[in-house]
């Protein structure tokens, strides 16, 4: 991978070379594609040879006040850039959201007032810092080069880039087929987010695979003006929990960053197994050994995707809330799933030893006709303990326990 340091005569040592894997691995992580990747290995190493921080660069317009985890997959990838000692450069589109990113949009949007902007922008600020370090990024306005600029500035900036190329852009191609409006500051959208890398001379850009377009706006205007190029890394769409569409507020298939602990814990228990894995990856500090590992267990059985999601849901609330949120959410979510289509009129039974073997007590109380029947069951996951799945034939009681067997069948065990 790292052949052309080498070939390049530039002496690399064991270490560097080791750290530049290092960084590339992590950084690969969830990546849907890394315009030119062989570059971002040459900047990693220049930058560890001059031990001067990559500038990496987001930008973010306000054009709503909440964020959810859709939003965060960036935001994880910043922070793993952040964790190696990069510069992180936000950007707040306090200009260009007045203009409204036309990405992915069959209309103009609408434009938002000064005063939404500022607002979006006090609580985008909030939330974001519950996953990147406060005290390790730089945020910019936007408005702090480009409401600087003349018309004789624009007209320059507007030079450096054709109508033609502009209509590759698949949104802009299928407005223009479709004889649908598209407004001349619409165009100017691109070239002002990529004039935001030229301002700050960003070495890498982030966003979603709906930005590349911009991002190789960027590239190009860098180039354009003299400086080299910034690398366009760009991260997969997060789906909802619906496991088709991209996470959306107006979907409502999203979980927030400020929701409440149990209300998150609750909708990660509610997305689709197939979304496990990636939800992990994504928006999780997991190690990738340890999310192909629940992978693994997953198809093979040994792992009950519920008990993943567990974890996610763990994973997720102690990121934006605390381990002890998390813990206390997860107890209230399995009290209240366990107390779910279970009567209030349960037969109690007083257990004295310190262990049960429960094919013999599903027998003796008349849960199941048999210790066959018992294990037998069991194996198909027929028995449940407080509304989870058991599958060991031996158990420590504790007191309040509910054992159930099929739909029907209930025991509680008292010790008291």
């Amino acid at each position: 991978m790292l052949s052309f340091l080498w070939q390049g005569g530039f002496g690399v040592d064991k270490e560097m070379q080791t750290e530049v894997n290092r960084q590339m691995d992590i950084i690969r992580r969830g990546a849907a594609e890394i315009v030119p990747e062989e570059e971002l290995e040459k900047k990693i190493f220049k930058s560890l040879r001059n031990k001067k921080p990559l500038r990496i660069k987001l930008g973010l317009d306000p054009t709503a006040p909440d964020i959810h985890l859709g939003h965060t997959v960036v935001l994880n990838k910043l922070r793993q850039f952040q964790d190696f000692g990069h510069e992180i450069h936000l950007i707040i589109g306090d200009y260009t959201g007045r203009v409204g990113d036309p990405s992915g949009k069959s209309e103009t949007r609408k434009q938002l007032s000064e005063e939404e902007i500022i607002k979006n922008a006090q609580t985008y600020k909030e939330q974001i810092f519950k996953v990147l370090d406060p005290q390790k990024t730089i945020i910019h306005f936007n408005s702090e080069w480009l409401a600087k600029m003349n018309l004789g500035d624009v007209l320059n900036l507007g030079a450096k880039y054709t109508v033609a190329r502009m209509l590759e852009r698949d949104d802009f191609e299928k407005r223009y087929k479709n004889g649908l409006p598209i407004g001349v500051h619409e165009f100017l959208y691109p070239l002002m987010q990529g004039y935001d890398s030229v301002a700050l001379q960003a070495d890498v850009e982030l966003g979603g695979t709906d930005q590349k377009f911009n991002l190789l706006v960027g590239r190009h205007l860098l180039r354009e003006y003299g400086y080299e190029p910034q690398i366009a890394l760009m991260m997969p769409i997060l789906e909802g929990l619906d496991g088709v569409q991209k996470m959306s507020k107006s979907l409502g298939n999203y979980i927030g960053v400020n929701e409440e602990p149990y209300e998150m814990f609750g909708k990660t228990m509610s997305i689709t197994d197939e979304l496990i894995t990636r939800y992990f990856e994504l928006i999780t500090r997991v190690p990738m050994a340890e999310i192909e590992t629940i992978g693994s267990k997953m198809k093979n059985g040994t792992l009950n995707p519920r008990d993943a999601k567990m974890q996610l849901a763990r994973e997720i609330i102690t990121t934006y809330h605390s381990e002890k949120a998390a813990l206390e959410a997860e107890e209230r979510f399995k009290l209240v799933f366990s107390r779910k289509d279970i009567p209030d009129d349960i037969p109690e039974v007083l257990v004295a030893e310190a262990e049960i073997w429960l094919p013999r007590f599903l027998t003796d109380h008349g849960m199941v006709g048999s210790t066959s029947d018992a294990r037998r069951m069991l194996k198909q996951g027929a028995v449940k303990l407080n509304g989870d799945k058991l599958e060991e034939e031996n158990i420590t009681p504790a007191d309040g326990m509910v054992i159930q067997v099929g739909k029907r069948k209930f025991i509680k065990i008292k010790t008291k």
